[in-house]
């Protein structure tokens, strides 16, 4: 049975009151033990899309990170680029929407690495033995750090139902082609009136399935299997992603995506969920949203699966509702957790550790 550590919040409590919170989880969880001298140690967060309001504070996070730099590692923070249009496309953008949002070496003392470089192309294949995949794209900047920790703002989502853990390792961890692959089974698709025949795409095509006919690039639906790479390289958003794929399929690939980042990193690893300005999107919605409940604490595991399934049993009961399940009641979050638990990523059972 995993150990899940849980430090309750009062409403709109003072950033002060909740980095103290945080420390005190780390100190109580031990963390300080998958940390070691001269290692790197990633850190995965989301900055927050520009006119988010509910991602992670970076005030609450400065006295964790002086208490993980005791450890005299290298710690820094990190995120991959995303496949939506946005501020967090590319890591120059991505880069400066963190620094917007406060995450910047002068506050922190760590600086910021998007972990799967400029265009998304800085990754490697990670072999799995999953339901849906037999290899994963992991971005290499996590990948090849020795410690990661997780922190994850819980949200509902327009597709998984809720965002938490497991769904910040798998998207987080991945470039933009591996979260495509993800997101659907389809193929790409050109959209003829955006492409400018620039012929970018063809060199990055891995199955030579795209050619230029009539001024546009054309995919060969037969060679073509949906890597992602197309998508992730056209600079005139001529190739479009689809998110046809139900609910069920995109969270077990999640798991398992989350299953490869985690692979070579048993016992350095570990996880806070932040149950604090809980929105109904997730933080990749470009506006201010406002909070579907309550804030209600702070959670710290070495177990995605334990702690995830301990904020939506601690969500339901403080909310007095499946929140999550009434405001997205055509996708089961569940399965997220189901899948990830039968990978072996961690265990649903857990012992509930309430603090002060």
């Amino acid at each position: 049975m995993s150990k899940v550590w849980f430090s309750p919040l009062e409403e709109n409590a003072s950033p002060d009151i909740i980095s103290q919170k945080v420390v005190g989880l780390y100190n109580a969880a031990g963390f300080e033990r998958i940390f070691d001298k001269d290692e790197f140690a990633a850190v995965k967060i989301h900055f927050g899309e520009k006119n988010n309001t509910g991602h992670i504070n970076p005030q609450w996070i400065k006295p964790l990170f002086d208490a993980v730099k005791e450890k005299k590692c290298k710690p820094f923070l990190t995120d991959t680029n995303t496949l939506y249009r946005g501020e967090r496309q590319n890591s120059i953008n991505h880069l400066m929407q963190a620094y917007r949002h406060g995450f910047c070496v002068e506050n922190l003392g760590v600086p910021v690495i998007i972990a799967d470089g400029l265009l998304s192309k800085n990754y490697s294949e990670v072999s799995i033995d999953g339901k849906h995949l037999k290899s994963v794209k992991i971005a290499n900047d996590i990948l090849h750090s020795q410690s990661l920790m997780v922190l994850s703002h819980v949200t509902g989502h327009v597709l998984t139902g809720m965002g938490a853990a497991i769904k910040n390792v798998a998207m987080g961890c991945a470039p933009r082609s591996g979260k495509q692959i993800q997101h659907a089974d389809v193929r790409p698709e050109v959209r003829a009136e955006k492409c400018r025949a620039c012929g970018l795409c063809i060199q990055w095509c891995p199955r030579d399935a795209i050619q230029i006919y009539d001024g546009v690039a054309r995919i060969d639906i037969g060679k073509c299997y949906g890597c992602g790479e197309c998508i992730a390289t056209c600079r005139h958003h001529a190739i479009k992603h689809s998110f046809k794929d139900t609910s069920v399929p995109l969270q077990e690939k999640m798991a398992e995506y989350a299953l490869g980042a985690l692979k070579d990193k048993k016992g350095k690893c570990c996880f806070l969920n932040f149950l604090t300005h809980i929105t109904k999107e997730c933080d990749c919605v470009d506006k201010a949203q406002d909070k579907v409940t309550k804030d209600i604490g702070i959670l710290a595991s070495y177990d995605p699966v334990a702690i995830d399934k301990a904020t939506v049993d601690l969500l339901r009961e403080k909310a007095g509702k499946d929140i999550l399940r009434r405001l997205w009641p055509e996708n089961d979050y569940s399965i997220q957790i189901k899948h990830a638990e039968s990978l072996g990523l961690g265990s649903g059972n857990y012992e509930l550790v309430i603090m002060d």
